[in-house]
C-alpha cells in the first residue's frame, strides 16, 4: 500500500507542485523502508528501526555527494535511482525525520493493537 501510493504521489503531475510530490514520496520512501525491517525482524524496537533507517537514508542522501564509476553506473538504472537516488539536496532531510516519525508511529500502533487483538 505504502510503496504504490509513493511512486503515485511521488510521479503524478497531477498537484502541479513538484516538491510536494518530492516531499510525501520522501515520507513513504522512509515508511516503507520501517516497515519493511519491522516485519523483518519484529523483535527490534520500534524506535531502533525508525532511528536506524533514517540514519541509513541520510547517509544515502550523502552518498549522492560522492559520483564514482561504479555508483554512476548503479544509479543509471532503475533500481539504483530508486534506492541510491541521483542529487544531493538539503531539503530531503526534513521529509525523512517526518517519515521516520510517522513509521515509528505506525509501528507501534500496530503491535498495540495486534498484540491486544491476540491477548
Amino acid at each position: 500500500m505504502v510503496v504504490p501510493s509513493g511512486y503515485i504521489i511521488r510521479f503524478s503531475q497531477g498537484t502541479g507542485i513538484e516538491w510536494l510530490g518530492d516531499v510525501f514520496g520522501s515520507i513513504a520512501y522512509e515508511i516503507f523502508w520501517i516497515l519493511l525491517v519491522a516485519a523483518i525482524a519484529p523483535r527490534i524496537s520500534a524506535f531502533k528501526v525508525a532511528l536506524g533507517v533514517c540514519i541509513a537514508t541520510c547517509g544515502l542522501e550523502f552518498l549522492q555527494l560522492w559520483q564514482p564509476p561504479f555508483l554512476q553506473a548503479a544509479r543509471s538504472t532503475l533500481p539504483g535511482r530508486l534506492v541510491l537516488g541521483n542529487t544531493f539536496v538539503w531539503s530531503d532531510f526534513p521529509p525523512y525525520f517526518i517519515g521516520s516519525f510517522l513509521g515509528w508511529i505506525w509501528i507501534i500502533t500496530a503491535k498495540k493493537y495486534t498484540f491486544k487483538s491476540f491477548g
